[in-house]
């Protein structure tokens, strides 16, 4: 094989290994809340529920939170359900909920970091996790967007891109949705 097309292909094998389907059927993935009550993402079914995977001590995760908490007393009566994820365990997210999001929406910690991995088919070959990583569910328990890391152009703009993507899940049915679009993957995101 000439070294181009080998170049060529280590390239796209890199760009497509941390690339997650989207749309994909969200798993129903656990959140031990820190009073002990675990809360599973199921409950939320019905809602759009946007996801905040992210670190306390992480000032993007931070911003990211005081922005939600905004959106989240917005929109909740219209039936969005923002939830923060911790993906260290050991950390105080009663703290950070307290701190950075006003205790506008729950937040609690991951089982494991593989289950975050998971969650949002990150391959642990693509390097670095970077946080935020934001996962918007749609009534019907699809992933409808997934978006994060340093160079997503959505979190340079988080306020408005936030805004506008929970105004568009807001405003589509599920009675809209087939079976097939729902579980048939569209496109790759990031």
């Amino acid at each position: 094989m000439n070294r181009r097309l080998f170049a060529a292909l280590v390239l796209t094998g890199a760009l497509s290994v941390n690339a997650a389907e989207v749309p994909r059927p969200a798993p129903d993935y656990t959140v031990n809340m820190p009073d002990g009550k675990p809360v599973k993402l199921s409950q939320y079914k019905g809602k759009i529920v946007l996801v905040e995977f992210l670190l306390v001590t992480c000032p993007h995760c931070q911003n990211a939170a005081r922005i939600l908490s905004k959106y989240q007393k917005e929109y909740g009566p219209k039936g969005l359900q923002v939830i923060g994820v911790s993906i260290d365990p050991a950390a105080d997210a009663a703290a950070f909920q307290r701190d950075y999001a006003g205790g506008a929406f729950p937040i609690g910690a991951a089982p494991t970091r593989e289950s975050v991995y998971g969650f949002l088919q990150y391959s642990l070959m693509s390097g670095t996790f970077y946080v935020p990583q934001i996962a918007i569910i749609d009534r019907s328990g699809v992933i409808r967007e997934q978006h994060g890391g340093p160079n997503d152009t959505y979190l340079q703009n988080e306020e408005q891109n936030f805004k506008a993507s929970i105004e568009k899940a807001l405003a589509e049915s599920p009675a809209k949705k087939s079976t097939s679009a729902a579980t048939a993957p569209k496109k790759k995101a990031s």
